[in-house]
């Protein structure tokens, strides 16, 4: 009879630890996904922007084409849900976008566009809901990660196979203090 009363706790335990286990991984998911939403919106709006800005950059090429690029790198990071590349790619379109939204300065005639200053606003607020959802996908992921390696956890997730997340860390260009300086004498 207490054999029976132990394995039946054992297979409850095993039962809840798993189910408790499927629920923060589906966090991890949810979280991502959220993430994925806003990067998409972002990736719409940026060829809105960058069609805007051509119409009065005639002379700044260069500067269009970084925003281009780190563009691709955000959707293509996005796309295989490749979270280091994401992180790298993200660094460099705040980078690219940063440096348009300088430049666009010397431009009076598109600073006051309307389309141009929407859009603008609209871009600006899809980076503060990514930095958010940021935090709220590496506050999932590191429940996930102490989870499975907390003991008796790591015994289920080890028989079930659930693996770690990977955080969406800054670039180390991110970190640094921007020089607002510069981006007034430009």
């Amino acid at each position: 009879m207490l054999v029976w009363v132990i394995l039946i706790i054992v297979v409850l335990y095993l039962i809840v630890t798993y189910n408790s286990l499927v629920n923060i991984k589906h966090n991890v998911e949810k979280a991502w996904a959220n993430i994925d939403v806003l990067l998409k919106q972002r990736n719409d709006e940026l060829p809105k922007l960058i069609d805007t800005c051509k119409a009065y950059m005639t002379h700044e090429a260069q500067t269009l084409e970084k925003v281009i690029q780190a563009r691709m790198g955000v959707d293509s990071a996005r796309q295989m849900h490749d979270v280091a590349a994401l992180s790298v790619a993200e660094s460099a379109l705040t980078s690219s976008l940063g440096g348009l939204f300088a430049v666009a300065e010397n431009y009076p005639d598109l600073k006051a566009d309307q389309t141009f200053l929407n859009l603008q606003q609209r871009i600006t607020g899809l980076e503060n809901q990514i930095a958010d959802r940021r935090e709220f996908y590496n506050d999932s992921a590191t429940n996930n990660n102490v989870r499975i390696k907390q003991f008796p956890d790591v015994i289920v997730a080890l028989l079930f196979s659930f693996q770690r997340a990977e955080l969406l860390k800054f670039a180390s260009e991110q970190l640094k203090d921007v020089d607002v300086g510069s981006r007034f004498n430009s």
